[in-house]
């Protein structure tokens, strides 16, 4: 039995957590002897009697064996801290966890990341900044870390896709339960295209408690923590918070001062988060150099002169098709169509209710500087 089958029996034992593995493996040197151990050697280690109660009325009923089948049944693979594979940047960390399950594939390119989070009642601007920026991001080479939530997690794991990068998902329950249940399709795309995470095992199901513990993954995993939309309440602040003990870097996308979704992220600019307006302020600050600008020039000149007027009155605000037809003076059925063709060339988007926003216009390639 390979020593990874301990790993995984321990790690399914009630508070057997990061402290308790330490002090199990500085004893016995291996999670295998441990795992044979008596109830007086597992006290000699440095474990408490519950922990060591724990151990010996689970132990029974788990078979190391059995557990390592289970997970390559599901198609899902365990690192541990002595697997190379580990994340180095969230081994780093004050708590990492002993074992994390992954379904999809871990890269080196992984090791420049960025977390992207937000609230789950994303408005039109949220989602809006949300696919620009992590689309951007994901065009430059970051790849996009969120929680697979509703909301901004989702519309960032999305944008990242959209853009043929990578991204990854933190679970907050077993990698075989998808929360939400309406976003399976998309956690088969993100492990298709970069992996989904999770220091749960299989069975654990959804918990309020489990939310916040899987933050620290999220911005572990991370160079920083981009925060869009976000109310004083929500649990992308501890993110953040989790992304500062880390030495992370924090960034915020500025809201109205008026919507109550945008205060808790209004407040982390004003106690010193970095203030997002573009793709630039993220890569810049995490010591990224620009080695070069291509702008997509072919694909972005308009082809006559209904485009032209058109795109001189669109900018990144949404703009209503009425107010279009007004300040380029064309007839409502020229707008419609034109608009519609600008749709499918990507000079313009629609982003619902008939409100269109001019496309990006400019792709930055970015190199890696060694920190």
């Amino acid at each position: 039995m390979s020593e990874l089958g301990y790993w995984v029996a321990f790690h399914r034992i009630p508070g057997i957590g990061r402290h308790r593995f330490n002090l199990l493996l500085n004893h016995f040197g291996t999670l295998k002897q441990a795992w044979q151990a008596r109830d007086n050697e597992l006290y000699a280690a440095g474990l408490e009697a519950r922990s060591v109660q724990a151990i010996v009325s689970h132990r029974p009923g788990i078979s190391p064996q059995v557990e390592v089948e289970k997970l390559e049944r599901a198609g899902i693979s365990a690192l541990t801290w002595e697997d190379p594979a580990y994340p180095a940047r969230l081994k780093e960390t004050q708590d990492p966890p002993p074992v994390l399950y992954l379904r999809g594939n871990l890269t080196p390119a992984d090791e420049w990341s960025v977390a992207v989070v937000g609230t789950r009642r994303a408005t039109v601007y949220g989602r809006e900044a949300t696919e620009r920026l992590a689309g951007d991001l994901a065009r430059s080479g970051i790849t996009i870390v969120s929680g697979l939530a509703r909301g901004i997690d989702a519309v960032a794991h999305r944008a990242a896709l959209e853009a043929g990068g990578r991204t990854i998902a933190v679970f907050a329950c077993g990698l075989d339960v998808c929360y939400p249940p309406e976003h399976k399709g998309l956690a088969q795309a993100v492990a298709e295209n970069g992996a989904l995470v999770s220091d749960y095992p299989l069975g654990t199901r959804p918990r309020a408690e489990n939310f916040p513990r899987r933050n620290r993954i999220m911005s572990g995993l991370s160079l920083g923590a981009l925060v869009i939309e976000a109310g004083e309440g929500s649990g992308a602040l501890i993110t953040a918070r989790l992304a500062l003990e880390q030495g992370r870097e924090v960034f915020a996308v500025p809201g109205s001062i008026l919507s109550p979704l945008s205060r808790g992220v209004n407040r982390l600019i004003q106690d010193g988060a970095k203030l997002v307006m573009d793709t630039r302020d993220v890569l810049e600050e995490l010591n990224l150099a620009v080695v070069g600008q291509q702008l997509e020039m072919k694909e972005l000149l308009p082809e006559n002169a209904a485009e032209a007027a058109l795109l001189q009155c669109l900018s990144s605000e949404p703009i209503h098709i009425d107010m279009l037809r007004r300040r380029a003076n064309l007839p409502m059925a020229e707008v419609s169509s034109t608009l519609a063709m600008m749709e499918l060339k990507g000079l313009v988007r629609q982003l619902g209710g008939m409100h269109y926003v001019k496309a990006h216009e400019a792709q930055v390639t970015y190199e890696v500087r060694a920190r």
